[in-house]
């Protein structure tokens, strides 16, 4: 339930906004505006305020201004000054492209309301990377720690999280870029740069399972055994709460992360492998007969201990005051909106996935999830869905606002406008992208509840 109220608030708000946009300026520009609409369909509500009727309908998935327009209804001669198709050109074009141009203005206030209130990240240290990964062949090592990155080793941008330093890497890899990364000890101590080559990923799908590729995972966490479950293969092996491992079967273990791994991989055959473990308590060094016990069945069969592995990784308070928020605001909403043109560009070429193109489940999924992780997350990802649909609706396909731009431009530069023939073919080659590319967004979200992505 609380997924479907967040999805519903999501589209509510960048729906409003996005049609207030357009209603507020053809009102600066003297258009009568005839109806203001949330959702299509049946009328759930309504509201006449002056020369317009206010509703809200049924189907939630979009809304419309309607104005005075003589190419829809006939109009009084004493309202043609404020029917739509008489206004001069510029004005048109300015009704047209208030709607995106309010998502992405409410983009910029919503990053930069995120950033004010502030949110607990995980600090940029690293766990071990992935063998055969491409941060493993840059040299990273757990316990590294990512202080700063930059695109061209002269120009160099601090990073303060693990989301942060993900964004970064997600901008380089859609861009087939290197990045340099400036690391240090988990203490801070000296300072030295890796390259990660991103090439090899360039236009894959942008998901968790990306960032596992190139070597990012799960932050670092010190390889200590927390809470022990009784009688079981921890206990009856004499671990206990707050041992550091060292080394299992002679291999020094780096971090909680890589530890977890070797437990999981310790069965052979169907069954669980006795393992040699040397840990460290209260000064002592140890060393101990671990036998882990069997989880699952067949190929999916693991091996557990019945303890807790790793301490709970650092996390930093990542807030801004009110000018810098904004500048932060005003910076991530035009990265966003250059990312998104730059995917949807590499998309139509063939060099990036299709998968990468979401539609209402998942967008309902994460809204969700947004709202229960806090308020911070939740505005980021409406500043997130708010850019893409502004950005979207900047494309130049018919029945688009960028459409109509289109035809705007057109006639600006011929002096005539498209004629009524070609309107209605346009309009129909758009509606059939439109239809084609929500199908498409629509399989992708069913592919991604059922695991098939």
């Amino acid at each position: 339930m609380s997924t479907l109220l967040a999805f519903l608030l999501t589209l509510g708000v960048l729906v409003v906004v996005h049609e207030y946009g357009h209603y507020r300026v053809a009102r600066a520009c003297g258009v009568k505006v005839l109806r203001f609409s949330v959702g299509f369909g049946k009328v759930l509500w309504r509201r006449q305020k002056g020369d317009t009727e206010f509703v809200v309908s049924l189907l939630p998935l979009g809304g419309y201004v309607r104005m005075l327009d003589e190419r829809e209804t006939p109009v009084a001669p004493h309202e043609r000054d404020q029917a739509f198709n008489n206004k001069p050109l510029w004005q048109r074009a300015a009704v047209v492209a208030a709607g995106p141009a309010a998502n992405l203005l409410l983009a910029v206030l919503l990053y930069a309301a995120a950033s004010w209130l502030g949110t607990q990240e995980l600090r940029p240290v690293l766990g071990a990377p992935a063998a055969g990964s491409l941060s493993e062949r840059a040299g990273m090592r757990a316990g590294d720690w990512v202080r700063a990155v930059s695109r061209d080793g002269t120009e160099w941008q601090d990073v303060e999280s693990i989301a942060d330093l993900r964004w970064h890497v997600t901008q380089a890899a859609l861009g087939g870029e290197r990045l340099q990364l400036m690391v240090s000890s988990a203490q801070g101590q000296g300072t030295h740069n890796l390259v990660l080559d991103l090439q090899s990923v360039a236009g894959q799908e942008v998901e968790p399972a990306l960032m596992q590729r190139i070597g990012l995972g799960a932050p670092y966490s010190e390889p200590v055994l927390g809470e022990i479950k009784r009688d079981g293969p921890a206990e009856r092996a004499g671990l206990r709460a707050g041992d550091r491992v060292l080394r299992v079967d002679n291999v020094p273990v780096m971090d909680a992360g890589s530890l977890r791994e070797r437990i999981a991989a310790s069965v052979r055959n169907g069954e669980p492998q006795p393992m040699q473990w040397q840990v460290e308590r209260r000064g002592q060094t140890l060393e101990l007969t671990v036998q882990p016990r069997l989880h699952g069945e067949g190929p999916r069969a693991i091996g557990r201990i019945d303890a807790y592995v790793g301490r709970p990784a650092e996390t930093v308070l990542v807030r801004r005051g009110p000018v810098d928020g904004l500048v932060q605001g005003a910076q991530r909403t035009w990265e966003v909106s250059a990312l998104t043109l730059q995917m949807m560009g590499r998309m139509l070429v063939g060099e990036a996935s299709l998968k990468n193109l979401s539609g209402p489940l998942t967008i309902a999924d994460y809204a969700g999830q947004s709202v229960h992780q806090g308020l911070s997350y939740y505005l980021g990802f409406l500043a997130l869905v708010s850019v893409s649909l502004g950005v979207l609706n900047l494309l130049p396909l018919p029945m688009l606002d960028g459409g109509h731009l289109m035809y705007y431009l057109f006639e600006g530069l011929t002096g005539r406008p498209v004629s009524e023939l070609w309107l209605k073919w346009l309009q129909r080659g758009g509606a059939l992208i439109l239809l084609l590319l929500m199908t498409l967004a629509l399989s992708n979200d069913l592919a991604r509840f059922l695991g098939q992505h």
